[in-house]
């Protein structure tokens, strides 16, 4: 029989679930706001109800692996337990993968979501032929993951890989995580509008100010559409945001030495805004990059490799299967 598996991403914005084959072959995808307002149990409810939609869609002759779940924060592996998430304010010390569990009925594996997205690139991305990567994803928040030897590398607590909290602005806005001036508060899509709403206060930006005055909702998106218009202000919103990434990535060249760097995300579809003075600022701050090969690029699998190794996670166990019934 035909195994596959459901992996999901719980975002600080977004839900999503994929069935993925063994192949890595997306056959089914849904995506759902992450309605925060409603409380946890309801966003919950909700995803659980969006992956057993897609387990009754694709009921035959297939096998479940089991499912895969991607969360942003610091995740007790053994207990599934996420101890805490700055873009998830009120889920501390929640029992995530017990209760999604119950409401499936079907065996989950639960994941860093930027762990999750750094597996997926490994499997059917850019780290195919490598193995070994570093991958940073701009969301909502910032995320990072390592794969070392073709594994998640979770340190001693599961804790490794908090990248968005790498501190590049010595004198940059608070953190949620407690810090300040962390590479999620430069880099991230919620940076992006932070950074908009400055520019609109200070009337820097005539063409933000007619979208406003449109009606438009101000996202890390409309912002870029802008700048790539030719809009001055938001273009220097993206140079800032590669400025930081490259102090970043250029520390994580230094300290890992490895052969490639993978940025990922929604925020980074403004790649060709923020990499010139990304890789300007890793040139400038890493010898190890100015002396050996060290590749530094977009994710290929862009929006879904989140749910591409959300999905690995239990094809990767081996996970026993069962049947999907309708």
């Amino acid at each position: 029989m035909e195994r596959f598996a459901i992996g999901a991403d719980l975002g600080g914005t977004n839900l999503r679930a994929a069935a993925v084959d063994e192949s890595g072959k997306i056959i089914e995808k849904v995506s759902l706001a992450t309605r925060r307002e409603q409380g946890r149990e309801a966003v919950i409810r909700e995803l659980s109800e969006a992956i057993k939609g897609i387990s009754q869609k694709l009921a035959g002759p297939r096998v479940l692996a089991g499912i895969g779940i991607g969360v942003p924060g610091i995740i007790y592996l053994q207990t599934g337990m996420l101890r805490e998430s700055p873009n998830l304010p009120g889920w501390e010390n929640y029992p995530v993968r017990s209760e999604i569990e119950s409401l499936v009925g079907s065996s989950v594996f639960l994941e860093n979501d930027a762990n999750a997205a750094a597996l997926g690139e490994k499997w059917l991305g850019l780290g195919k032929y490598v193995n070994s990567l570093c991958m940073i994803t701009l969301g909502t928040g910032v995320g990072g993951g390592v794969v070392l030897d073709g594994k998640i590398w979770h340190g001693v607590l599961g804790m490794a890989g908090e990248l968005g909290h790498i501190v590049v602005a010595e004198n940059g806005v608070a953190c949620p995580c407690g810090g300040w001036g962390c590479l999620e508060t430069e880099a991230s899509a919620s940076a992006i509008v932070r950074r908009a709403k400055d520019l609109l206060s200070a009337g820097r930006s005539p063409a933000l100010a007619k979208a406003m005055e449109e009606k438009r909702e101000l996202t890390s998106e409309l912002v870029y559409e802008i700048a790539k218009a030719g809009d001055a202000s938001c273009r220097e919103i993206f140079q800032s945001v590669g400025r930081y990434l490259g102090i970043a990535i250029a520390g994580l060249v230094n300290a890992l030495n490895l052969s490639l760097y993978v940025v990922g995300g929604g925020a980074a579809g403004a790649w060709d805004l923020f990499s010139p003075s990304m890789m300007e600022e890793v040139r400038a701050r890493s010898f190890i990059f100015r002396e050996a090969s060290t590749r530094i690029e977009r994710s290929v699998l862009k929006g879904d490799a989140g749910l591409c190794g959300a999905a690995y996670l239990p094809l990767q166990a081996g996970a026993v299967g069962q049947e999907v019934q309708a």
